[in-house]
């Protein structure tokens, strides 16, 4: 237990550090990411900490914004996924039923569904003619329609689409069993006798005992959808230049040799590294801390 409190602490503070230094890094910076500042290609030293890229860009600044990217998008899927799998994972639970069997069986299908082909599927979508036609239907040549195809925003929400598409299963299926168990408790038999809509009590006295589950279920799912992120962007289908993203920094790094520019593909691996073992590291101390079959005390902890 000392080396996991330790362990736990040090995780702790280095997610703690990347998250204050990607939110304030970039705005202290006295460089944009878009800018050059400097040779391309030149190795870290004292004026650029972690070198320049192939276009003379200071790879920390880009390495900061970056970090905004695919951890906005990790985030935000997380909760979208959260969101939807807990309202599916409730209704399933109280109504049970023909309603339980089809939503489980939809969760069935998409668990079933290889995740990444159909997300690089959803990435690589042209939007660029349907936006076009778009414009030409509307009758209003002025607007630029067909570019917003290339917009950071267009390619952060399709992306985030795609990543939250799935990711609710898990969620869904954790509330489901917590609802279901919890709904033959006494506590919500009186309340049912005493005539609580089923709606209140659901979301007022079953939802707040299955927040744990849903907890951990989103710090997991943060983990994998950065990956998610970075392989997308590693593949090109990620958030359009020139905003960078982790992945999108790795899928320039590429073209360069190991020996000709080899901190191109240092840094960014390292943070996507130590971010997702710092999540991963957090998620399972929660679950310890949250589940009593793991921890004895947790129960006395969770329900007093």
């Amino acid at each position: 237990m000392r080396g996991m409190g330790i362990g736990t602490g040090l995780a702790s503070g280095l997610l703690a550090a990347i998250l204050v230094a990607v939110a304030l890094g970039p705005s202290l910076s006295a460089s944009s990411y878009w800018e050059k500042v400097g040779p391309p290609l030149e190795p870290p030293g004292a004026k650029h900490w972690l070198g320049t890229d192939e276009l003379g860009r200071d790879v920390l600044v880009r390495l900061l914004q970056a970090g905004r990217v695919s951890l906005a998008v990790g985030m935000a899927a997380a909760m979208a996924a959260a969101l939807g799998g807990t309202a599916i994972g409730l209704l399933a639970g109280m109504r049970g039923g023909w309603v339980d069997t089809i939503l489980m069986r939809v969760a069935d299908v998409f668990l079933a569904i290889p995740a990444l082909p159909v997300l690089l599927i959803v990435a690589a979508v042209d939007l660029e003619k349907p936006l076009a036609g778009l414009q030409a239907a509307l009758g209003r040549a002025e607007w630029n329609l067909p570019a917003l195809a290339f917009s950071p925003w267009v390619s952060a929400g399709r992306l985030l689409f795609a990543v939250s598409l799935f990711g609710w299963m898990g969620t869904a299926r954790l509330v489901r069993t917590e609802t279901q168990r919890l709904k033959e408790r006494d506590f919500v038999l009186a309340l049912r006798a005493a005539g609580v809509r089923q709606t209140r009590i659901a979301f007022r006295h079953v939802l707040p005992h299955c927040m744990a589950a849903i907890v951990v279920a989103t710090s997991t799912a943060i983990a994998v959808n950065i990956l998610y992120e970075t392989a997308l962007g590693f593949l090109g289908l990620g958030i359009a230049p020139p905003t960078p993203s982790w992945g999108g920094m790795l899928e320039s790094a590429r073209v360069y040799s190991y020996y000709r520019a080899p901190w191109l593909i240092y840094f960014p691996g390292l943070a996507i590294t130590a971010t997702v073992l710092c999540i991963n590291i957090l998620a399972d101390r929660i679950q310890d801390w949250t589940d009593p079959r793991r921890d004895p005390n947790a129960r006395a902890r969770v329900y007093n």
